[in-house]
């Protein structure tokens, strides 16, 4: 059986980008899958100096803990448009150990906010580098205003469940 991990790209212990990436990842068929929280993997701010001592464990730990699936949902936080810090950072460590930090393996790719814009400019940017950095993504979905479409845990907005739906067969369909 395939495994999945999901995650979010954000450090918010009660991250909406985390719900909707465990939600998304329960309903990919015929996969086992785990959930990982960026929290676990607490790393200094990179730099060429740390590095030169050596890569720090927590960065170590992700890259191999990447290297145990098949692919990967991933929902991320917007903060002034671009990634979080915390995602950023570990990302950044990683491809120095890895520069194909997702393994050339399929990613379904999301963002949510609670703006109507859904992450739309991380998403954009997320696009765009993930090719760069192993990520092969298979399909995206954007889900805006995350209180007003998700509760209790379920996506409620008939229209965006439908356009989820169809992204996480595409990820079916390649995993």
């Amino acid at each position: 059986m395939k495994k999945v991990l999901a995650f979010a790209g954000s450090n918010s212990k009660s991250s909406i980008n985390k719900q909707l990436a465990t939600y998304t990842v329960s309903k990919v068929n015929g996969v086992s899958y785990d959930v990982a929280d960026l929290n676990d993997y607490p790393l200094p701010i990179f730099s060429l100096e740390i590095e030169a001592e050596g890569f720090p464990k927590a960065a170590e730990e992700f890259n191999k803990l990447l290297s145990q699936y098949d692919g990967f949902v991933i929902s991320l936080a917007e903060h002034n448009g671009s990634y979080s810090a915390v995602f950023k950072n570990i990302f950044d460590w990683v491809s120095r150990i890895d520069r194909k930090v997702f393994k050339d393996k399929p990613v379904l790719l999301m963002a949510t906010s609670p703006g109507g814009k859904g992450g739309a400019y991380v998403l954009e940017t997320a696009k765009n580098t993930f090719p760069h950095l192993g990520g092969k993504v298979v399909s995206t979905f954007s889900l805006p205003s995350f209180y007003d479409n998700f509760k209790e845990g379920e996506l409620v907005n008939v229209e965006l469940k439908e356009l989820l739906n169809k992204s996480i067969k595409e990820f079916e369909f390649v995993i």
